[in-house]
């Protein structure tokens, strides 16, 4: 679900643009000479369905370097397969290219355009429940009146918990449990482990206004660039009803992206 893009610079030491391109973790099951299969990708322990047909980005990670190819969904399987998910098959690509060092999901035939993130401690857990359920009322009451806006703009009247100072980020993945960010080495020192952060992902157009979810870092590590890198798991025990809420935006985001690329392609063909 990843889209080129002619409007970034080679030598940006930190992208400014923002995007929406989705970014999915997945499990590698079997290879063979003419197809890859792997997991089929999920949120928040929900399986995110993808059409056959959809043309994917794929990028592999070897030690610090990155490697991308473009690649095709030929079909999914439920039998056979070590995965309560479900599988997908993939085209086997005959070529694949390693990502530019200073801008990593980007290579000279095909780049990734990931969602800004911005993220705060939470200083009062029991503020939570009532900013998760502001932000649902905020996206539905936009969506039903129809206001679109584009991701990065400002958007007024965002409710957050009782929170401290603010970081931004990249969405660098989806996986079952949790979000992959990365930021930049300026603000990474603002990252702790094991600390509930209040995350607002810019999912724009398709989702009228950044989605809010409550998480914590698991985990992180500095990359070559000196950017940190932080796993952080959902965290849905104060409010269990924003998990489904979560979840169906994620459903809907993607949903939207392949309709667009599955239309494009059919107008191609």
């Amino acid at each position: 679900m990843a889209r080129r893009r002619a409007d970034q610079t080679e030598d940006a030491d930190w992208p400014d643009e923002t995007g929406g391109d989705l970014l999915w973790r997945v499990r590698v099951i079997r290879v063979s000479d003419d197809e890859i299969v792997v997991e089929q990708p999920s949120a928040a322990g929900q399986t995110i369905a993808l059409a056959e047909g959809l043309e994917l980005i794929a990028v592999m990670a070897v030690g610090q370097n990155r490697w991308m190819f473009r690649t095709t969904i030929t079909g999914a399987l439920t039998a056979g397969i070590n995965s309560r998910s479900g599988a997908l098959r993939l085209v086997m690509p005959t070529d694949v290219e390693r990502c530019q060092r200073r801008n990593f999901y980007r290579t000279s035939t095909a780049e990734l355009t990931l969602p800004g993130v911005e993220c705060w401690p939470i200083l009062s857990p029991p503020s939570i429940v009532s900013a998760e359920v502001a932000n649902r009322a905020q996206i539905t009451d936009l969506r039903q009146r129809g206001v679109v806006s584009k991701a990065g703009e400002p958007t007024n009247s965002i409710a957050l918990p009782e929170v401290g100072p603010k970081f931004g980020g990249r969405l660098i993945n989806l996986g079952g449990g949790g979000v992959g960010i990365l930021i930049s080495q300026t603000e990474g020192n603002l990252a702790e482990e094991l600390r509930l952060y209040w995350v607002q992902m810019d999912l724009r157009p398709q989702v009228p206004a950044p989605l809010g979810v409550t998480a914590k870092i698991v985990h992180r590590h500095i990359d070559s660039a000196m950017n940190v890198y932080c796993g952080l798991a959902f965290e849905f025990g104060y409010n269990p009803s924003h998990r489904q809420f979560v979840i169906d935006e994620i459903s809907q985001y993607a949903a939207s992206v392949q309709a667009d690329q599955l239309r494009s392609i059919r107008k191609a063909g």
